[in-house]
């Protein structure tokens, strides 16, 4: 752990790890193990809250606790509890306006249904032919479980062998590429 200015820098070193970066990186994770039991209670309420989902909620939390260990956030101890409690309701607004692009999608699907059948397949088709030729194989196979097969997070998560959080990421990283490419 490294003191810089009032505050603790948080991350991992990149390259050779000697004897006093992994006692550093002993000290990070002690620090956000304090800063998880210290404060976690308070974050909970607070995504439970916004979201009124307790798994939503954990996932928001744990989001927040693993860019601090991967990342170089810099938390004074007179901040760190505003600046947690700011995270979570970030995190939990931008967890709902995604879902208020879902929910837009399907509004938008089922009056474009309404429409004409043929005209969906075609878009189908079209949605289709881009998830196979732009995205990485792993969102390919995650997009197809969730939209095709109507996997759960948590089902397509144990599946892949990731995170539901990691399978989110992969969802709404290739529902913004859908997105951006067909609304030209």
């Amino acid at each position: 752990m490294k003191k810089s200015g009032k505050g603790l820098a948080f991350g991992v070193s990149e390259g050779y790890y000697s004897k006093a970066t992994k006692v550093k990186d002993v000290m990070e994770r002690i620090e956000i193990q304090r800063l998880f039991k210290q404060h976690y209670a308070k974050m909970y309420r607070v995504a439970r809250a916004i979201l009124y989902d307790e798994q939503e909620s954990e996932d928001v939390i744990s989001d927040i606790f693993e860019r601090l260990l991967r990342g170089q956030k810099v938390l004074s101890h007179d901040t760190e509890e505003s600046y947690l409690l700011i995270s979570v309701r970030n995190q939990c607004f931008k967890r709902l306006r995604h879902e208020d692009v879902k929910l837009q999608i399907k509004e938008q699907l089922k009056t474009e249904q309404i429409s004409g059948a043929d005209s969906e397949d075609y878009r189908l088709t079209d949605i289709d032919e881009f998830v196979a030729s732009h995205l990485p194989t792993q969102e390919q196979r995650i997009f197809r479980l969730r939209f095709n097969d109507g996997y759960s997070y948590e089902e397509i998560a144990t599946e892949e062998g990731i995170s539901r959080v990691a399978v989110w990421k992969h969802i709404s990283h290739a529902l913004n590429l859908i997105r951006n490419h067909f609304k030209k």
